[in-house]
């Protein structure tokens, strides 16, 4: 995994090399065992390696191939690069490297735009094109790799990392009203192109943008998914979805095996992440490294899941890591995990997972995580009533969002009363064609688009901040792809995942599988007491919240006097929704 960056200009001046200093060096942390930077012209590019795949240095990039007359910086995995390896050496071309990068290369040399649809994993890619003077740009199809960047007239930028452009300066850094407005309403999901940074966009999930020389373009969709059945489908058994979703599982986590590291996994002692270790076991992996986090318990809520994840780790000898924090170090560390966001991300968890990871990081260096698997097999408790109610907006929109547009209204100063957009847009997504059925609609929307950016993103920012990379098996596309196709019942039946559950029992234990759903619990954020609470309120009313001005006093003042009365449908902290917005904006200096 790794870290790009780029400064492409169309006012005849040049690109200015030190501005990718900066970046890369803001971006240190995703690729800490080298970095490069390519400049001539107008175009400069740049990177920060950490070597997965191919520890040599012949995958160094930014990789040039004058013969070719093309370069590329890329971040993230492609599982399948020998099989692309094959086919290209097929067409005549040969190689000098052993990784991904270099078949990333010389498949868009063979393949254009088309390339992608080959890629099966992770990734967020640039590739210039010496004599066009185009440059080609695209994130994978479920935004498992971030791409941000700023554009007007005079030059593109782009990076890995929000945090990354601010570095390089000349941003417009007034906070975007939609993202104000989603973020606060939409669980702190604000969709692509919006971010909080009114001059800093990222590209959507499963699009491409190629810009011409003088930096005409518009991104292009190049992946969907469409939920229904195929031919066939609907005569499908129970057992038989089972054992089909068996092989698609396998499929998954055997891709994200390549590596010239050994990869481990982020045991939560759910069922999702049992499962992964249970199918790297059954395909021979002996002694896998498995890490598990808890936390102080809180008002009598239990902050860890440790003997779910032992019941694992003692069914199939791993190499277990248990990780305890103490509230010191919660505090301690949090400023750290909120300047590790590339985006502010309200999800109590993420300072659980930038511990995880610190510690994950001093024995593994790749993890496989279950993200997804709630998005993609119906976990949530959204979905069941979905099946039944006649306004799946409504139904949607109660069970997800932290809060309507009147509490809106009462929380943002009058200056921020300017739409409903996140209802909008919500209302918007469920109208699209291609989910006929009022759970497909609320699975498409959380797949595509809420789980880029929260748990994904959460993932990707907490894990690289430590230079590890997380793989994600529950967002292979193609699981993706065939899961859309499972009648909507047998996935939200029960308790949700029904159907995963029923195929897991065939892999790991019964006591995981029949145990009450969990979650990643971090009850000092949820409940914000004593130290946190002080942490919380200096946050909201110093000068420079004062100064700011987004929230009014009295809403806040209501949350302040008694935190834990205000639980969103989530299960989340009203009052810490706010105060992590502040305190990502003053930790960057905005």
């Amino acid at each position: 995994m790794c870290g790009i960056s780029g400064e492409i200009r169309f006012d005849r001046q040049p690109a200015d090399p030190s501005l990718i200093h900066l970046m890369n060096d803001r971006q240190q942390a995703r690729g800490p065992d080298d970095a490069g930077v390519w400049a001539q012209g107008a175009r400069a590019f740049g990177h920060r390696r950490l070597m997965i795949m191919d520890l040599s240095p012949q995958s160094q990039q930014p990789m040039v191939d004058p013969q070719l007359g093309l370069g590329l910086v890329f971040n993230g995995a492609i599982y399948n690069h020998a099989e692309l390896r094959e086919a290209l050496c097929a067409l005549g071309y040969s190689f000098f490297s052993e990784g991904d990068t270099e078949v990333v290369l010389k498949a868009y040399h063979a393949w254009g735009p088309e390339c992608l649809q080959r890629f099966k994993g992770m990734f967020a890619l640039a590739i210039w094109e010496r004599d066009s003077g185009r440059t080609f740009l695209a994130r994978d199809r479920l935004g498992i790799k971030p791409l941000y960047y700023v554009r007007d007239a005079r030059r593109f930028r782009f990076a890995s990392s929000l945090p990354a452009l601010l570095a390089a300066g000349d941003v417009d850094t007034s906070i975007d009203p939609v993202a104000l407005n989603y973020y606060l309403s939409f669980h702190a999901v604000v969709p692509a192109p919006h971010t909080i940074v009114q001059g800093i966009r990222k590209l959507a999930p499963g699009h491409y943008l190629v810009l011409d020389a003088e930096g005409q373009g518009e991104p292009q969709r190049y992946w969907d998914v469409t939920y229904g059945p195929r031919d066939g489908d609907s005569a499908r058994s129970e057992s038989e979805w089972q054992e089909l979703l068996l092989e698609q599982l396998r499929a998954a986590v055997g891709r994200r095996l390549v590596a010239a590291v050994d990869v481990g996994v982020l045991l939560s002692g759910g069922v999702d992440s049992s499962l992964l270790v249970g199918l790297m076991a059954e395909a021979g992996l002996s002694q896998i490294h498995t890490y598990s986090v808890g936390f102080e318990a809180v008002g009598g809520e239990l902050g860890d899941e440790f003997k779910y994840s032992d019941i694992i780790a003692e069914h199939y000898g791993t190499r277990h890591h248990q990780i305890r924090v103490p509230s010191t170090e919660l505090l301690a560390e949090l400023p750290n995990a909120i300047a590790a966001m590339a985006e502010p991300m309200v999800s109590h968890d993420c300072i659980g997972f930038y511990l995880l990871s610190r510690e994950v990081s001093k024995t593994c260096r790749a993890v496989q995580s279950g993200q997804g698997a709630d998005e993609v097999f119906g976990g949530y408790h959204w979905y069941p009533p979905l099946l039944q109610g006649d306004d799946p907006f409504a139904i949607y929109q109660q069970g997800f969002f932290d809060r309507d547009y009147a509490e809106y209204q009462r929380t943002v100063t009058p200056r921020w009363h300017q739409g409903d957009f996140a209802a909008e847009f919500v209302h918007d997504q469920f109208a699209r064609p291609g989910a006929p059925q009022a759970v497909d609609k609320a699975l498409r929307l959380d797949t595509t688009i809420m789980l880029v950016d929260d748990p994904v993103k959460r993932v990707d920012n907490m894990t690289m901040a430590w230079g590890l990379e997380a793989r994600v098996p529950f967002l292979d596309h193609e699981l993706v792809e065939f899961a859309a196709r499972i009648p909507p019942h047998l996935k939200v039946s029960g308790e949700g995942k029904y159907i995963l559950k029923e195929a897991a029992r065939q892999v790991i234990p019964a006591s995981v599988i029949d145990r009450p759903k969990g979650y990643f619990p971090v009850p000092a954020l949820k409940y914000l007491e004593g130290d946190v609470l002080n942490y919380v309120r200096e946050a909201l009313l110093n000068d420079k919240a004062a100064q700011r001005g987004l929230f009014q006093r009295e809403y806040v003042d209501t949350l302040l006097s008694d935190p834990a009365a205000h639980i969103t449908p989530l299960r989340g902290s009203k009052l810490w929704q706010l105060a992590l917005l502040e305190l990502w904006l003053q930790g960057h200096k905005l």
